[in-house]
């Protein structure tokens, strides 16, 4: 008998794309869904800034179903739970109850996202939780991973590091306090290619984006 399939929430960052590998080891007959939410009024993925085209490419690299979820420029949390439990739902009848996070540590965002899945009647999982943030980094900074850093906080790290490649040197090169994997949002990322990867995902930039008076964005484009 063919398992429930699981959701994951997808970025195509770094964590995202460690936690379907993982999944895909641990649990290897259980289909796979990628879940991703993209602004309507930039075409991007909310905190990474990658446009949902570049997405869709790696989903397919992948060789997994993505189901994209778009949500207005100003999305409050209720309307946010709609437009997910809208995805959702038809998952539940194929016998999906579980959504799986890549959160490592921060307690108050797993407790939300807890309360928020619930709410649509599916279980919130954290298959990454816990695990030591360094040896997370050090792996996907290692070889079979090429990642480039797309979005910095600029009042955490100088602008010289966007458009990095997430390796030794860029870790070895961050300030004191900065998380390793970026989990209070100093830095975002996108996967070109990794374990599971069919192929690389190839993309352009035109050049970059401030948001917020704070964040610098590649403008990764297809």
């Amino acid at each position: 008998m063919t398992a429930p399939p699981l959701v994951v929430l997808y970025s195509g960052g770094k964590d995202s794309n460690y936690l379907v590998n993982r999944l895909r080891q641990d649990r290897a007959k259980t289909p796979i869904i990628l879940l991703c939410t993209w602004r309507e009024s930039d075409g991007r993925v909310p905190l990474q800034g990658i446009h949902v085209d570049l997405v869709k490419r790696q989903a397919d690299a992948l060789g997994l179903e993505l189901i994209d979820v778009p949500l207005p420029g100003q999305c409050d949390n209720a309307t946010y739970l709609l437009r997910l439990d809208q995805a959702l739902q038809p998952l539940a009848t194929r016998g999906c109850r579980q959504v799986a996070c890549g959160d490592l540590h921060l307690a108050d965002i797993r407790q939300w996202r807890e309360a928020s899945f619930s709410r649509l009647g599916f279980e919130a999982v954290f298959p990454l939780w816990g695990e030591s943030i360094k040896t997370l980094a050090g792996e996907m900074a290692g070889p079979g991973w090429s990642i480039t850093v797309t979005s910095i906080d600029t009042e955490r790290l100088p602008q010289s590091m966007l458009g990095e490649e997430y390796d030794a040197a860029f870790l070895d090169a961050l300030p004191p306090g900065v998380d390793w994997c970026g989990e209070n949002g100093e830095f975002h990322t996108f996967v070109h290619h990794g374990p599971g990867f069919r192929h690389p995902v190839e993309a352009r930039n035109p050049g970059t984006v401030l948001v917020g008076d704070r964040f610098r964005l590649l403008d990764l484009r297809v």
